[in-house]
Formats: C-alpha cells, sequence, structure tokens
C-alpha cells in the first residue's frame, strides 16, 4: 500500500477505519534500515512526505490518538528517514546528490548530476520535519541547497534543469517549466504560504516574472536558453499541465484559465493528455506517446474550480474522468497509456494516481475536507496545514518596490497583484470589480496612455514586460523586438 494512499487520501476520502489501519501497519513495519539506493527527491516527496502529512493527520482524525496508542510513530520514522538524508547534502555546494542508499550513505563513484527539481524541492518536507521536531538541520540543508541554486540564476533570473552538485554549474542551459524544473517553482511559491519567509516569496516574485516574459508565448510555454531568453524547443508536456494551478495560488487567474483552456483541448483531441506534444509541429512528439496517468492537469481543474466556483470546470473534471474510466480502467486498477494515438496500455499504475490524480478530481466535487481548514499540498498531493506557529514572522503587507501608497478613488493602482500579494479575482470585487487583468499588469498612470516619461508607463498584462514613453509621448512596448 503506497504510503501517499494509505495516509491522507483515506482521510480525504472519509474512510478514517482503513486510515487507523494504514497508520498501525506503517508505525510496526516499516523500516529504512535497507541497502537501497533510491531517489532523493522521489523519496522526500513521497515517503517523507507522506509519513508527515499522515502524522499531522493521525493527531487530527485516529481514534489511536484519542486512546493513547499513537505516540508519534510516523514522525519518528519521518526522523530516521531525514536522517539518512542528510549525507547527500555533504557538498562542497550544499547542493545535494541525486541518489543516496539508505543504509550506507552516497555510494563511491556516483553520479553528481541531478535536476533543478531534485535540490530545489526540499524545503516543504524537510522544512515541516525541522519545526515538528526541534531539529532544525533538515530545513538548514534544504534551505542551503535552494539559495545555492537561486545564486545559479543567470541575468535573466532563469534557472536551467540539470546541474552538477560538486561543482555547481549548469549541465543543461535550456529549460522550462516542464521536467526537471517544474516544482522548483510550485515550492517557492509553497514555502513563503508555509512559512511565512519573504526570502521565499522575492524568488518567486523574480523567477515567476522572468517565466512570463522569456517562456511564454501566448497561452502556452516554449523552453528557452536560460543565458539568452531564446527559443529552444517549442512543445507542450504534460508536467507543464502543472503551472496553471500555480498561477491560480498566486492569484492570476486570468493567465491560468488561458493555458487550462489550451491543455483541454489538447486533452479533447488525444482523450487524454500526451507526455509531449510537438507546437510548431502539431503532432505527438515521436517516442514520447505515453500517458502514465499524470496529475497535473486535474490539479490545475481543481484550483481553478476552487478560486472561480465556475462549473465549466466541473464539466472539464467530468471529462477526465469518464477518458480514465473509458481507456485506463481494467480489473486491478488503471493501466497507464503507452500510445495515445492507439490507446495500448502498459501493466503499470503510479502510485502519484492514487495520491494525487484520485485525490484532486475527488475534491473537485466534495471539498468537505478542506472546510474551515487551511492546506497546502506538496507536489506528491500531501496536504500541510498553514499554521501561525510556523511562520518566522508575519508576512509582510507591502513591498518597498511599489510605487504607490494604498489606493483611493482619486489614485490609480500603480502595483501589480502580483507585489501586492492579493488576489486579483477577489480582493475588490464587492466594490469596483477586479482592478488587475493579471498578477503582472501595472496600468499607466494615465487612461489615455499619454507619458512625460517612462515612470508614467505601466507593465504590459500579457507579456508582463515594462511599457516605456515615446518619444512623441506614448506609453507602449517600444523597446522590444518580437
Amino acid at each position: 500500500m503506497p504510503l501517499c494512499f494509505g495516509s491522507c487520501s483515506l482521510v480525504v476520502l472519509g474512510n478514517l477505519t482503513e486510515f487507523d489501519r494504514g497508520v498501525s501497519w506503517l508505525s510496526e513495519n516499516l523500516t529504512f534500515d535497507v541497502d537501497a539506493r533510491v531517489n532523493l527527491f522521489e523519496c522526500n516527496i513521497r515517503l517523507l512526505g507522506g509519513l508527515i502529512s499522515a502524522h499531522i493527520l493521525a493527531k487530527d482524525y485516529s481514534s489511536q490518538n484519542k486512546d493513547g496508542v499513537y505516540q508519534n510513530q510516523l514522525l519518528h520514522l519521518a526522523e530516521n528517514l531525514g536522517s539518512r538524508f542528510l549525507p547527500a547534502f555533504e557538498t562542497p555546494t550544499g547542493l545535494p546528490y541525486a541518489w543516496i542508499n539508505l543504509k550506507y550513505g552516497v555510494m563511491e563513484n556516483e553520479t553528481t548530476e541531478t535536476s533543478t527539481s531534485g535540490c530545489g524541492s526540499l524545503i516543504l518536507e524537510m522544512g515541516a520535519l525541522s519545526r515538528l521536531t526541534g531539529d532544525p538541520r533538515y530545513e538548514a540543508a534544504a534551505l542551503r541547497a535552494l539559495r545555492k541554486l537561486w545564486s545559479m540564476r543567470s541575468s535573466l533570473n532563469l534557472v536551467g534543469s540539470t546541474l552538477d552538485v560538486l561543482s555547481g554549474n549548469w549541465i543543461e542551459y535550456s529549460s522550462g517549466i516542464g521536467a526537471g524544473v517544474d516544482s522548483f517553482y510550485e515550492y517557492l511559491i509553497k514555502a513563503y504560504i508555509l512559512f511565512g519567509s519573504d526570502e521565499y516569496w522575492d524568488m518567486f516574485h523574480s523567477a515567476y516574472l522572468a517565466v512570463q516574459k522569456y517562456f511564454r508565448h501566448g497561452p502556452w510555454y516554449h523552453e528557452a536558453d536560460i543565458r539568452t531568453g531564446e527559443a529552444t524547443h517549442w512543445q507542450l508536456t504534460s508536467l507543464q499541465a502543472f503551472w496553471p494551478g500555480v498561477q491560480t495560488l498566486l492569484g492570476d487567474v486570468a493567465a491560468a484559465n488561458l493555458s487550462h483552456r489550451e491543455f483541454y483541448n489538447v486533452w479533447q483531441r488525444f482523450g487524454v493528455l500526451p507526455e509531449r506534444y510537438l507546437l510548431d509541429y502539431g503532432i505527438l512528439h515521436p517516442t514520447e506517446k505515453y500517458y502514465p496517468l499524470r496529475p497535473e492537469f486535474a490539479e490545475s481543474t481543481f484550483y481553478l474550480y476552487q478560486a472561480t466556483k465556475d462549473p465549466w470546470y466541473l464539466e472539464v473534471g467530468e471529462s477526465i474522468i469518464g477518458s480514465l474510466n473509458y481507456y485506463t480502467k481494467v480489473e486491478g486498477g488503471f493501466a497507464s497509456i503507452r500510445d495515445v494515438s492507439t490507446m495500448n496500455l502498459e501493466d503499470h499504475q503510479h502510485s502519484f494516481f492514487l495520491s494525487e490524480t484520485c485525490k484532486y478530481l475527488f475534491l473537485l466535487y466534495d471539498d468537505s475536507f478542506l472546510r474551515n481548514k487551511n492546506y497546502i499540498f506538496t507536489t506528491e498531493g500531501h496536504p500541510l496545514p498553514v499554521m501561525s506557529t510556523w511562520h518566522e514572522k508575519t508576512p509582510r503587507l507591502d513591498v518597498p518596490t511599489n510605487w504607490t501608497v494604498v489606493k483611493d478613488g482619486n489614485q490609480p493602482i500603480r502595483a501589480s497583484a502580483l507585489s501586492s500579494k492579493v488576489c486579483p479575482e477577489t480582493i475588490f470585487r464587492q466594490n469596483v470589480g477586479s482592478p488587475w487583468e493579471s498578477a503582472c499588469h501595472i496600468p499607466d498612470v494615465f487612461p489615455s496612455h499619454r507619458c512625460r516619461a517612462d515612470d508614467d508607463c505601466g507593465i504590459e498584462s500579457v507579456t508582463c514586460k515594462r511599457r516605456t514613453c515615446s518619444m512623441a509621448g506614448y506609453c507602449g512596448l517600444w523597446l522590444a523586438v518580437y
């Protein structure tokens, strides 16, 4: 039984009896003292995250906790696992090895190559472990790696996709928002929400604007060279479907909806979302035609429905469920699709189908688990509670670089939703409607778009690029070449 489904998913479904059984089985049988080489990133998001989330839920929901039977056994297991991660961080850069042996640590001649996600998506689980145990080593190791990774960004505020943990040099300069990088962006904004440190916000703020400027092309996101910003690969990947969810969490609902609808168009064309689709040719990638039951599109659908309550997203959810039942359901569960052009199946079901895909689809129609509670979900779908006691301090409400003060009836808005950290869909809806078109949009000072200097011009809502004042005295994207 996968940790992720045996813990938080059962609570989400309301099956507390099976949850209690899962907690007992794990407490009595699970050990990490095994001679096994594991991927640090995958082990962190699946096992460590699953144990931490299950421990927190056990304290709230398990009858064993009320009876005194549960004595933090899952937290002790999580701490044991986390301690086995620490040798991976013993590098000159603080960037962790991608692989580690749970019993013997880093093996001789271990590969020094890892991904941006692999060393930049550890802070939620390891930070939560430190907050729960009082041992700062886990959060310190993950934060040191994240800071080092951010220091390696290009002059465009972009990060590559693979790197060397010993030298701290990029191996692959072509990057995007898909495989190898995706959860890096996700964890920056979620770490800010979970821990309240402005350091995470500042990193995400810069990274988000860079993504919108250099990777975005209309509703699509291509890959680009982080040194020049020039496009390298024009392709849609199924992992990119997480991005509308992150944008919704941020409050950039308009941009999120635009991309989500394009993903849905591809889903409708093929019946599911192929792993890779070549945008410049309008065809499937010749070798990556599979669909392994990924959750990202369902996740973004859930977030957008939560933000808008637009019933159209419920219809999207019905389409997803219909495709899963029609194409992938087999006697023993649900099977990955080997080729979306033929719908031939593989004899395999990933654990993330239970921990994420099914969970987000369930929550789309029944969110009772979330009512009167405040959770964020890790990249593997494990809920972590947002608590003031975990916040280093109350997040600041203003940004020093903002151009204005509080809005009044005679003053135009001179700050974006992104820099103000507010949701543009809800903040002023009761009075005047949302004043922002997107998270990065900053209107020009004058409705006529006339200007005397660049400071009279704002930031364009679609490309997130700074507008400038022309010699004729009008704001526009005069310095940009497309």
